[in-house]
């Protein structure tokens, strides 16, 4: 029987409008800092304005929208999508705070307490040893690992360089010397129970941490009370990834793993934002 690829009726290209669930403020900072940076480096023409282009890029990192079908959208070329895309990702996370500048501006403002979590940002599988290195045991999948600063109220404050999963958030707070950071900046941070053993100073410990149940016993009522206290404290924290994970297109990482700390930055940039409105 005769086969036929033409396709049936009009083979003409649909376009759909989206809600985009992002307020004024951001588009208009992101469209801001395009500006700014196209007239830095004296580029005096784009395929689209940058209003046009911040709403492209906004739509690819809430959404996750695949960047083909941006860019048949709006007349353009996949890879031009693509190089927007990173484009805006290295200029947020340029502005991204460092770590002793955030401790430091916490100390100054009074502040001394900040909460300490980790994250997972799951990754597609691939074959080969940096694979293996994502895997997460305690997950059951690949990833990489994100270490995270808040303030009291829940507030993004800093994030870490995205780091294989198959490594604890010991592990990678200790790359950081997260300890004498804090130590230096005269700041404690409250975390979970993953981060017990991070601080082995016995008088004065600067990473407070809940009490884990031994093995066939049951905790006293003093410490289940000072989990309770800490798990309220954490709560905002919880909230705070939650915010950040709203962003789509760390569902799961599609990007080259290279780009992920860019972008887990940039994305706290923008989350900043949002939240502020």
């Amino acid at each position: 029987m005769p086969t036929t690829t033409t396709p049936a009726g009009d083979h003409a290209e649909l376009v759909y409008q989206c809600r985009l669930p992002l307020s004024t403020r951001t588009l208009i900072f992101l469209t801001g800092l395009l500006s700014a940076h196209l007239k830095k480096i004296h580029s005096r023409w784009r395929k689209l304005p940058a209003g046009r282009i911040a709403v492209i890029v906004l739509a690819a990192l809430r959404h996750d929208q695949r960047l083909a079908d941006l860019a048949g959208g709006n007349q353009v070329s996949r890879n031009t999508v693509d190089r927007w895309l990173k484009e805006m990702i290295e200029l947020l996370a340029s502005r991204a705070p460092r770590l002793e500048r955030v401790l430091a501006k916490i100390a100054r403002e009074g502040g001394s307490v900040v909460l300490l979590d980790g994250s997972l940002i799951p990754t597609q599988r691939r074959t080969g040893l940096p694979t293996k290195r994502r895997w997460s045991a305690k997950h059951k999948r690949h990833g990489l690992l994100v270490i995270a600063l808040t303030d009291i109220k829940g507030r993004l404050l800093w994030t870490s360089t995205a780091r294989p999963a198959r490594g604890s958030e010991i592990t990678a707070c200790r790359h950081d010397d997260l300890v004498n950071r804090l130590r230096e900046a005269n700041l404690a941070a409250i975390a979970d129970l993953g981060f017990i053993g991070l601080d082995d100073e016995d008088g004065d410990p600067v990473v407070i941490t809940g009490y884990k149940k031994p093995k066939g016993k049951k905790l006293s009522s003093a410490k289940q009370l000072v989990n309770q206290l800490i798990a309220a404290e954490r709560a905002v924290c919880e909230h705070a990834f939650a915010h950040l994970k709203n962003w789509r297109v760390l569902t799961k990482l599609r990007l080259d793993v290279k780009w992920a700390t860019h972008l887990v930055r940039a994305l706290m940039l923008l989350t900043q934002h949002e939240i502020a409105r």
